[in-house]
């Protein structure tokens, strides 16, 4: 069987620190190829809630790493046209929230995720434990998670998505970011701003790869969307949250696949081991994706 994974990895130039993106689809020629572009999709057109003047100031990336981000965005990955499936994965870098682990937890998750037919969208998020920061973990990094998902559905059709297959995937925070969108509730009182906002924010299948403990336990697990989990059985701080999360939705009945790989611990990420069963964990994820009917259209 070939490994789409471990083959879209090594088709990847070493140092990739941004991404080509490409534009919308057209909902009218949903087989159409367009040319790759660089993209930047902005969340909150008018500035996200409550940043005032911080939204000009510009972000700060060296390498594999962003930081300082007040205006949260996605970069959109489509699939091509002849692998697309119609999922759609939002992909959520980790990186403490002090900064975002952007092409190891982000860019290259992306094109990994197009090769098996996925389009996938790579997520800014506002950064909680910078220095100075005014941002939170549970309010604004959060909000922006959330208004991703909207996001995404709400423009569904300009990518070739279903908008009822848009799955979160994160890394360590990234992954706290994944749980408390689809395992906790969303905050009440919060007024739409716009027609965005009325969409769902809950993804419909959720991928956390050595995520932190915040968000874990779920305090909304009855409804919280089918999961895989994945982790290294030595990972001082990421270990047991993946486990506890994987009890909490067994015991409520929620469809999940846990992980723990023997001897590994943190940010092993999609290639980076010398560990064969750990290389292989994106094949794990593959399955479960096509497994759950996430690969296939639904029928009408």
């Amino acid at each position: 069987m070939i490994r789409l994974f471990l083959a879209a990895l090594l088709a990847l130039p070493a140092g990739v620190a941004v991404a080509q993106t490409e534009p919308a689809i057209s909902a009218q020629d949903p087989a159409a190829e367009v040319p790759p572009r660089y993209q930047p999709i902005p969340l909150w057109p008018n500035g996200a809630p409550g940043v005032g003047k911080r939204a000009q100031e510009p972000e700060i990336g060296r390498d594999y790493w962003v930081r300082n981000i007040h205006s949260p965005s996605l970069i959109a990955f489509p699939a091509p046209a002849a692998r697309r499936n119609g999922a759609a994965v939002i992909v959520i870098p980790g990186g403490g929230h002090k900064l975002l682990v952007w092409t190891n937890e982000g860019t290259k998750v992306a094109t990994a995720l197009n090769r098996i037919g996925v389009t996938a969208f790579v997520l800014k998020y506002r950064l909680a434990n910078e220095p100075n920061s005014p941002y939170s973990v549970d309010g604004d990094a959060a909000d922006d998670a959330r208004r991703a998902v909207r996001w995404v559905r709400a423009h569904a059709a300009d990518y070739g998505v279903d908008p009822q297959r848009v799955g979160a995937m994160g890394f360590s925070a990234g992954g706290e970011l994944v749980s408390l969108i689809a395992d906790n509730p969303e905050p009440a009182g919060r007024p739409a701003v716009d027609a965005i906002d009325r969409q769902s924010a809950r993804p419909d299948f959720q991928v956390l790869v050595f995520p932190g403990p915040h968000g874990i336990p779920g305090q909304a697990i009855a409804s919280a969307p089918p999961a895989f989990l994945v982790a290294g059985s030595r990972d001082p701080c990421c270990a047991l949250p993946p486990l506890r999360l994987y009890e909490q939705l067994q015991k409520a009945g929620v469809s999940a696949e846990l992980h723990l790989y023997a001897e590994a611990g943190h940010a092993f990420n999609l290639d980076e081991s010398d560990r064969i069963s750990i290389l292989h964990w994106p094949d794990r994820l593959y399955d479960w994706l096509a497994d759950g009917g996430w690969l296939s259209p639904r029928r009408r």
